[in-house]
């Protein structure tokens, strides 16, 4: 009887079924937690205290009420929403002009400033922390200027963050764009900055995209330098959902209700922004 016709390229029985097992486990280890933090913002108090459930006995949505009232979530979200959006901004901004002059012009000093740009992104975060938090301290006794608990203190110490990577993935991208394309856009009447943003800043649409996802996302959850550099007034989500947790007790329902909340505008963005994400990392890293 003759053995059924197999491809040599096609991949063992074994092995497909070894990557089903992988698969699923991995399916099952990244939804778990996000089962428990659901479920667990829809139960009372008492209920996620006690015993854990994996069904709850009674749904309730009273922790998506209180979340407003225990704390000044409205207030914190607000704070995020501008330091995360101000910070994007300048990230992209003052990278295109940065990424553009790098990689369109030859001039002196040209290779130290890009080796620059990714040496320091070799250092941990904590250890800008300090010497950041003296610079703003200093600025504000000599000059009046209030950097430390300000939002504008807290936007420039998220651009020590992104700036460096945003300089450089999109100096990748721009170099992987045809120069001929400026040269015809200067030949039809454009300048320099004419055919920046009227030629390469469209094409590199993706890149730029990628970039600001970054910027935000690097803002948006972080919590070490916005713990120090903040205070009440000007505090974000990340340091103000510690709210929920006193002396006496801690809301874990709410703190579950309040994870979701501000989880889902930054989710949905990124689902909807997704492939410009994926198309820009890809073309930026390869010239």
């Amino acid at each position: 009887m003759p053995r059924p016709h197999r491809s040599p390229s096609a991949p063992p029985a074994s092995f497909l079924w070894t990557r089903r097992i992988v698969l699923g486990a991995l399916a099952v280890f990244t939804l778990v937690p996000v089962y428990v933090m659901v479920s667990s913002s829809l139960k009372s108090l008492e209920d996620v205290s006690g015993r854990f459930q994996w069904i709850p006995s009674e749904l309730t949505v009273q922790p998506y009420i209180d979340i407003w009232s225990t704390v000044p979530l409205g207030r914190y979200f607000l704070n995020s929403l501008i330091v995360a959006g101000a910070a994007t901004v300048c990230s992209v901004v003052i990278a295109v002009f940065a990424a553009y002059a790098v990689s369109r012009y030859r001039f002196r000093g040209r290779r130290v400033f890009t080796i620059t740009v990714l040496s320091t992104q070799m250092f941990p975060g904590i250890l800008f922390l300090l010497p950041l938090f003296l610079i703003f301290v200093n600025i504000g006794n000599t000059t009046g200027v209030a950097l430390y608990g300000s939002r504008g203190g807290l936007i420039l110490t998220y651009l020590t963050f992104s700036l460096p990577f945003a300089i450089w993935m999109l100096i990748g991208y721009f170099d992987s764009t045809p120069k001929e394309l400026d040269e015809a856009a200067m030949v039809d009447g454009c300048g320099p900055l004419g055919a920046l943003f009227r030629v390469v800043v469209p094409a590199a649409v993706p890149g730029i995209v990628a970039v600001a996802i970054y910027a935000f996302m690097t803002a948006w959850g972080e919590v070490l330098f916005a713990s120090v550099m903040t205070n009440e007034a000007t505090r974000t989500l990340a340091v103000g959902l510690q709210g929920y947790s006193t002396q006496t007790n801690v809301y874990w329902n709410q703190v579950m209700a309040a994870s979701l909340v501000v989880s889902v505008p930054v989710v949905i963005g990124f689902l909807l922004l997704q492939r410009y994400l994926v198309t820009g990392l890809t073309a930026g890293a390869v010239k």
